[in-house]
């Protein structure tokens, strides 16, 4: 299965990728867990260690191998580079690995190059389409709202989107945001988890104002789950209350979407 997972800043997005990277991998599933957000917190929440963390280069940022590998010079724009580089090695070569689970943190392309067809955008864009389209295991895409990393090239190689989201106006209007973006790409199937819930209400709330959004589950408000990101733990580890959310939400997904 492979899904992206995308919300509002701070809805814990980054929360459920990892701790449902974790669920799956327990099931003697490999996957690749995919760190697409700026913020770049998948790592600490899958329970690699801050040491680890560090000492990975995101492939955005990596000068030489991005000239190595498109003939061109990173941030250099409106040049002449490759415009299908070799990107299926990747994967094995920079990623964290541990057990059947790998992180792979793609970075972002430079705010200067935003929207232009530049180097780092053709090696993370094909990239994302060989690991969504040719590659076997399960894949775990945490992104940011905007999708700005995603073109139909792509989504053609996911199963589902899912959105978190919050008891909160602004976070369901991302919601249907997402959804819209996502149908433009191609994707239909769009899921909503409802995150943060500390009352019947806010599951009321959330349910009422979705337009037609389905929704996987519920994962209640904990301090510790808080205290745990803190403390750069995964939740994986800590809260079994949390895991077992997960595993209905995972559950709730392949009935929706029919896998086994």
């Amino acid at each position: 299965m492979k899904i992206a997972i995308s919300g509002k800043g701070g809805v814990g997005k980054t929360t459920l990728a990892g701790t449902l990277a974790r669920v799956i991998a327990a099931t003697g599933h490999k996957v690749l867990a995919i760190d697409a957000d700026p913020d770049a917190n998948l790592g600490s929440a899958l329970g690699f260690s801050l040491e680890e963390v560090e000492k990975v280069t995101p492939v955005a940022e990596m000068t030489d191998f991005i000239q190595e590998r498109t003939g061109s010079t990173k941030g250099s724009y409106g040049g002449t580079f490759k415009l299908n580089p070799k990107v299926d090695d990747i994967p094995e070569r920079f990623s964290l690995n541990r057990d059947n689970l790998k992180l792979l943190v793609m970075g972002t392309i430079p705010e200067g190059g935003g929207g232009c067809y530049c180097p780092e955008s053709v090696i993370l864009k094909f990239l994302l389409r060989h690991i969504l389209i040719q590659r076997d295991e399960s894949i775990i895409l945490d992104m940011e709202a905007g999708l700005e990393h995603l073109g139909r090239g792509a989504t053609r190689g996911i199963d589902a989107f899912i959105v978190v989201v919050e008891p909160g106006s602004r976070s369901l209007k991302t919601a249907r945001q997402i959804k819209k973006l996502a149908a433009d790409l191609g994707v239909n199937q769009v899921y909503v988890v409802g995150n943060k819930i500390t009352a019947a209400n806010d599951k009321e709330f959330i349910t009422e104002n979705l337009e037609g959004l389905k929704i996987l589950g519920f994962l209640d408000y904990d301090q510790e789950i808080v205290t745990a990101d803190r403390n750069d733990q995964a939740p994986f580890e800590i809260n079994q209350k949390m895991v077992e959310g997960v595993k209905t939400i995972y559950a709730n997904l392949q009935k929706e979407l029919s896998v086994t």
